[in-house]
């Protein structure tokens, strides 16, 4: 259920841009993301601070292809909502001397240091990477195949970055010692 309502302003952006454009789909994902965060604080009393975050962004970047009415800003969303994530692990890590995923993740799993380091640095670097490829399809290509992107080709990369990851984590796992009857 989390994973549909992290996803669903996405969907409805790709649904209204295939409808009505970019112009109608950026306004639907600002309001489906104030939605979004609404829903969260009724349910939850709270929103997470990376939600916070994306709403800032999507406003703002959003807001400012509606005013210039320029999809420039809009397809510039991604990329700075990957390098604030991407930002954020190193500086919480070199600055803070914390690792937020351990802080966000510790509590499910369990790793050696390490493996905690190593997972920082390869989210970091996909973000940052992942930033700069939606800026060369953004660049590259059409509004229609920037938005097939960003939905699909980001998703699938996302995905594929998880399990590669899940892999490597699975090395560190121990199974929990059977209790004997």
């Amino acid at each position: 259920m989390k994973l549909l309502l992290d996803f669903f302003p996405i969907i409805l952006f790709f649904g209204t841009f295939k409808a009505f454009g970019i112009m109608a789909a950026t306004a639907v994902a600002i309001v489906a993301t104030l939605g979004q965060i609404a829903w969260l604080w009724r349910k939850n009393g709270l929103v997470e601070p990376m939600q916070w975050v994306s709403l800032g962004v999507i406003v703002v970047f959003g807001g400012a292809t509606l005013l210039t009415q320029d999809e420039t800003f809009i397809k510039w969303k991604p990329t700075v909502l990957y390098w604030l994530m991407g930002s954020a692990l190193w500086v919480g890590h070199y600055v803070f001397k914390r690792n937020f995923l351990r802080q966000l993740m510790g509590a499910q799993i369990e790793l050696p240091p390490h493996a905690w380091l190593v997972l920082l640095h390869s989210w970091a670097c996909f973000f940052a990477v992942m930033g700069c490829l939606n800026l060369w399809v953004a660049n590259h290509f059409d509004t229609d195949t920037w938005v097939s992107f960003k939905l699909f080709g980001g998703l699938g990369l996302m995905l594929v970055f998880v399990v590669i990851q899940g892999m490597y984590m699975s090395r560190f796992v121990q199974e929990a010692p059977e209790d004997k009857p």
